[in-house]
């Protein structure tokens, strides 16, 4: 993969009333681009990016608007807050003070690949994110003291980051960043998620059809069912589908192509790839060790 640059981004760090600082460009890094900067005020609208964009604040307090019309939002952001624009997604933006920022702009394929599907990352303004604010600090730090040795270190945080945004909360934030505390599931409607998770095991299965089935939005589904589960609807999901296929190895001489199929994986090194990641093993060798 090519190296991710200026091009990759949604055009900000173009702007005149932007001072940039140092970027990861001409280091080869390939599925993230980070930027620090000095930003002055400003209003303006940016188109759609590729990637995902993640800002951490560096100083602070500052106003910050985003959106138009009915739309418009602000949030008055500390330093050290973290606002997420997921790739895809246009960006009309207002600054009302001077502000220190580092951006990183990641490829939404890392993301993907983090999970092993198409993941939706979920928009955010000014959230107090500890973990993404340490790894973004780590980013900015081996980039300022940049040594082709650390290359195997960036890979690990950018894959930390594509993970973190992927299963972050997705609750409402206090005022002092702190999720606020969210009611699970109720029995009944835990089991009929879980039971239409298994009864579409071999299919693609839409965040919508399950928020559905308990007649909840998405985002109410997914806060309530990670409140419940422990972990996400995905990860959940992705679980039962594993799990699925390590009994059907285990227990029939079925071809290990029609295993993956019929347990919701696309082909054969789609769950090969999947049980190597989290199980440090494969399906051949799994059913040989029976």
């Amino acid at each position: 993969m090519a190296e991710l640059g200026l091009q990759d981004t949604n055009g900000i760090l173009r702007q005149s009333w932007v001072r940039p600082l140092q970027s990861s460009a001409g280091l080869g890094w390939d599925q993230l681009y980070l930027s620090a900067q000095s930003e002055r005020p400003y209003r303006a609208d940016f188109p759609a990016a590729h990637t995902h964009l993640v800002v951490l604040h560096v100083s602070g307090p500052v106003a910050v608007a985003r959106g138009a019309g009915k739309h418009r939002r602000s949030q008055t952001v500390p330093a050290g807050g973290i606002s997420v624009v997921p790739a895809g997604r246009e960006l009309a933006m207002e600054l009302s003070q001077p502000l220190e920022t580092i951006h990183a702009y990641l490829a939404a394929e890392a993301v993907d690949e983090a999970l092993d599907e198409p993941i939706k990352i979920a928009d955010d303004l000014g959230t107090t994110d500890p973990l993404a604010e340490q790894i973004m600090l780590a980013l900015n730090g081996v980039m300022r003291q940049w040594e082709p040795c650390a290359r195997t270190y960036v890979d690990h945080l950018t894959m930390l980051l594509a993970l973190h945004l992927a299963q972050r909360p997705r609750g409402r934030y206090d005022r002092y960043g702190t999720p606020d505390r969210l009611s699970g599931l109720s029995p009944a409607q835990l089991a009929a998620v879980r039971g239409l998770m298994q009864e579409r095991l071999a299919e693609p299965v839409a965040l919508a059809d399950l928020a559905r089935a308990v007649s909840m939005s998405v985002s109410q589904l997914s806060r309530r069912f990670k409140a419940s589960a422990g972990e996400t609807p995905h990860r959940y999901l992705a679980r039962m589908r594993l799990e699925h296929a390590c009994r059907l190895l285990r227990s029939t001489s079925l071809p290990i192509a029609e295993i993956a199929a019929c347990s919701g994986f696309s082909h054969q090194e789609h769950l090969t790839r999947v049980m190597r990641a989290r199980l440090n093993t494969t399906p051949a060798a799994l059913r040989e060790n029976v």
